[in-house]
């Protein structure tokens, strides 16, 4: 399908993200035929022309994507570059007859998507430099914003960028991208839910006994010390991705499949989130930080030793906490988040615990029900049950029936970029965070920027491992464990 006719603007055009993420997902849409009578124009400060970041995406295409010569040729004819001083108004008038001129020769209506892949303090000055020459205005075509995260530094930053970007641009052009939403298994875990009666009886307080979220990462902080010290566990990953796929998880069903009825339910859970108290901070949340250790033989550092962190940073790469859901559904249901860097594998899953049978007629160890559902890597979705132990005896043991992704060998699966891309073209904002869900987000963790602030603990645990010792009893307190997934989904993990 065909999405409306339109120009992309990539503004950062020469960083990272674009060369890794955006183009190659333009190019995917593009080979498949879902990207018609379309431009893209990259701006930036460098001082490069049309050719040159042709040339340049073509050289980040080669390394990444199968490509053939006739395809990337086609593509690489709709790329084009303006050099533009991003924080100078009067520099944004060179886009007008640029745009003019793409609009004219791709018949694209005017219709223009903004891509903001630049630093945050720049979120709030493009599009008052759009507007100061009228490129936000939808008279001639539709425009739309993409801003990436972070939305905002915490509860009061977020609102007066909110602000800035709001006097520019309405609520219904703005969308705030979060590529966990775009993975395919956060949105299949909807179908899962609402499309299927086996479940909806049993997702409720009535039959689940705890709720378990993990985003885990084997790598550190990379060659990315110096933002991810101003950002931190809680910042990066929590209170955007892991708590908008706690709202999918918990969100009650809409009452229709649209972008208004599905942010509605969002905004609801991020409502309802129990507000985190001074207790709370001390006794149902962990913080922990890296250190240096051997894995797999060789060494690595820890997390003060990274390049660009302050040797005295207390910036945390890892969070485990404990919340509660104040609502009919969910009322007494733990759910148990945990994300951190250096942990012993790469995975992103969350894990439904249902509760035991109120009589263990057949063993006292019978094996718990799960719904476990892989976002990344190797997505898939098991349900782990108890069966007969083959031999002498009514000895239960537990057995699981598993569907990968992978197995759709024939099906063309769309990346996240990919697919939030194609749905803000169509203006399809269904995966974007709205402001209100947003806002609640940050009001929810404020207390945890709060107690770090006041000079929280701060835990130590080796590389490797999975996390601090404090995150053991902060759920055994109940009786209960983490899981502990492995990189890939197979039968039984």
């Amino acid at each position: 399908m065909q999405t409306n006719n339109n120009c992309i603007v990539i503004f950062g055009a020469s960083g990272d993200l674009t060369h890794r993420k955006l183009i190659p997902a333009l190019y995917n849409l593009f080979k498949f035929g879902r990207l018609n009578q379309f431009s893209v124009l990259g701006v930036a400060r460098s001082e490069l022309n049309d050719d040159t970041f042709r040339e340049k995406m073509r050289e980040a295409l080669l390394e990444t994507e199968e490509t053939t010569p006739e395809t990337l040729d086609a593509f690489c004819s709709h790329l084009y570059y303006q050099a533009v001083n991003t924080s100078d108004a009067a520099d944004y008038g060179k886009l007008v007859p640029r745009l003019e001129e793409l609009h004219t020769k791709y018949q694209t209506n005017g219709n223009t998507l903004y891509y903001m892949s630049t630093p945050p303090s720049l979120y709030g000055v493009i599009p008052e430099c759009l507007a100061a020459h009228g490129l936000n205005t939808e008279e001639d075509g539709w425009k739309r914003i993409i801003v990436e995260k972070p939305f905002g530094y915490d509860e009061k930053t977020a609102q007066e960028l909110d602000v800035q970007i709001h006097r520019f641009f309405e609520e219904h052009q703005i969308y705030r991208i979060d590529h966990y939403l775009g993975k395919e298994t956060v949105q299949n875990l909807l179908v899962l839910r609402f499309s299927n009666g086996l479940f909806e009886p049993l997702w409720n307080r009535n039959y689940i006994d705890y709720v378990e979220i993990t985003g885990a990462e084997a790598i550190g902080v990379e060659e990315r010390g110096g933002y991810y010290d101003g950002s931190g566990a809680m910042r990066d990953m929590f209170q955007n991705h892991l708590l908008q796929v706690l709202a999918m998880v918990a969100m009650e069903p809409p009452a229709i499949i649209n972008a208004n009825s599905m942010r509605d339910e969002v905004a609801k859970v991020m409502h309802s989130l129990r507000p985190l108290t001074q207790d709370d901070v001390e006794h149902n949340l962990v913080l922990g930080q890296y250190t240096a250790a051997e894995i797999d033989g060789k060494e690595v550092k820890g997390y003060l030793q990274e390049k660009g962190v302050p040797s005295n940073s207390r910036t945390e790469t890892f969070m485990a906490l404990r919340c509660e859901i104040e609502n009919w559904r969910w009322a007494g249901v733990p759910f148990y988040v945990r994300t951190g860097k250096r942990l012993p594998a790469r995975v992103t899953e969350i894990v439904i615990h249902f509760k035991t049978t109120p009589h263990p007629v057949f063993s006292q160890n019978a094996p718990e029900n799960k719904l476990i559902i892989r976002i990344q890597p190797d997505e898939a979705i098991s349900m782990r049950f108890g069966l007969k132990k083959p031999g002498a005896g009514f000895e239960a043991k537990e057995v699981s029936m598993d569907f990968r992704y992978a197995d759709l060998a024939d099906e063309q699966v769309l990346t996240a970029y990919e697919r939030l891309l194609l749905d803000a073209m169509k203006g399809d904002a269904t995966l974007f965070a709205r402001t209100d869900a947003v806002h609640a987000a940050w009001k929810f963790v404020q207390p945890i920027l709060d107690y770090k602030e006041a000079g929280g603990r701060i835990y130590e645990y080796e590389a490797g491992t999975w996390g601090p010792i404090a995150a053991e009893k902060l759920i055994a307190k109940s009786g209960r464990v983490w899981r502990k997934p492995s990189g890939k989904m197979k039968k039984k993990v």
